[in-house]
């Protein structure tokens, strides 16, 4: 199994990315997958997504599908918030605009801040 339907390889792409402080753009991370964007590639990668965060979750390590957001307003797409992505964290307000930005960021910047500090406990 490789590219988008394997989650570790999708996982691998995404702490290097956490690690060096930033997301992806859904684009971004299938072209590093070796594909081109499309809407049924992309459904794909959501898929896997999802198997990547149970499994983060089952490590203890916080969510990593956050860091993938959208090029236009970079906030997640509809099928991260539709698989709970909000909800189970809680939030409860729309899926666009400012306040859903500032609920994504509180996110992203958990996800970002764990995989500092594991890079810094790996290298110290």
């Amino acid at each position: 199994m490789s590219g988008i339907s394997d989650p570790e390889e999708v996982r691998a792409h995404l702490v290097a990315a956490a690690s060096a402080g930033h997301g992806l753009t859904y684009s971004e991370l299938l072209e590093r997958l070796g594909y081109g964007f499309s809407r049924p590639k992309m459904r794909a990668l959501c898929k896997t997504l999802g198997a990547v965060d149970a499994e983060a979750a089952d490590r203890g390590e916080p969510e990593l599908a956050v860091l993938v957001a959208r090029q236009s307003d970079g906030l997640p797409g509809q099928g991260w918030w539709v698989a709970g992505g909000g909800s189970a964290h809680g939030y409860k307000g729309p899926w666009e605009g400012a306040k859903a930005a500032r609920f994504i960021k509180q996110l992203q910047r958990r996800t970002l801040d764990y995989w500092a500090m594991a890079d810094e406990q790996a290298s110290g």
